[in-house]
């Protein structure tokens, strides 16, 4: 999948002749704090709600307003996980898709997003998650598959995350298996510490919901 395909048909665009009190109506109507400014198909600028806010006359048209040169964006034959960082790294509500002379082609929503993750990290398969922790030296996705398999387990996705602090290496891993009881235990006989496991005893929409936080802490 490439982000052209993630493109949502909702988000407005801003014209030059928009008025301040128009960007925020937009805002509001389609439940984002930011829309692209576009002028004759070329991608212009990021407008945010709070600098129309700053606005001294929310009358005056957006051409006219001294906006900061702020136009985060990605290509549309990009990978959707640079529209992630990008999202994560500006805190950005929607992401710009442009293509190489700078026309402005769509942007792709949050919900949008957060759907391709839920998809295609099998969060909606059943199964059951756990989290282990490991020297980053020692890391091997062979013998993490190689363990699981041996207990008839198999990966789903897998999620990485450096402590920093700790000097860890944090894998997050969603199975195809409710019960990780013998799997876990496998990975503690090769000295890998167990974090969490979320297993069959947990409901599964507290599985989503757990995950979910696990994938914003670990700063997809």
């Amino acid at each position: 999948m490439v982000i052209e395909q993630l493109i949502s048909p909702i988000v407005p665009t801003l014209l030059p002749t928009d008025t301040g009190n128009r960007a925020l109506l937009l805002m509001e109507e389609n439940n984002l704090n930011q829309l692209p400014l576009v002028v004759e198909e070329q991608y212009v600028t990021l407008v945010q709600e709070n600098d129309v806010l700053d606005l001294e006359n929310p009358e005056a048209l957006l051409g006219k307003a001294d906006f900061r040169n702020f136009r985060p964006a990605v290509f549309a034959s990009g990978h959707p996980y640079e529209a992630l960082r990008l999202a994560h790294q500006q805190n950005l509500s929607i992401v710009p898709v442009v293509d190489n002379e700078n026309k402005y082609l769509g942007a792709i929503t949050r919900d949008e997003l957060l759907k391709y993750i839920t998809e295609n990290a099998g969060l909606d398969t059943p199964g059951g998650i756990i989290v282990l922790e490991i020297d980053p030296r020692n890391y091997s996705l062979t013998e993490i598959a190689r363990i699981c398999e041996n207990e008839d387990v198999f990966i789903i996705s897998t999620q990485l995350h450096t402590n920093r602090a700790a000097h860890k290496l944090e894998i997050t891993i969603k199975t195809n298996q409710s019960n990780l009881d013998a799997v876990a235990a496998s990975f503690e006989r090769y000295k890998y510490t167990v974090r969490e496991v979320y297993g069959e005893h947990a409901h599964n929409d507290d599985i989503m919901d757990r995950y979910k936080s696990l994938m914003n802490y670990l700063n997809m």
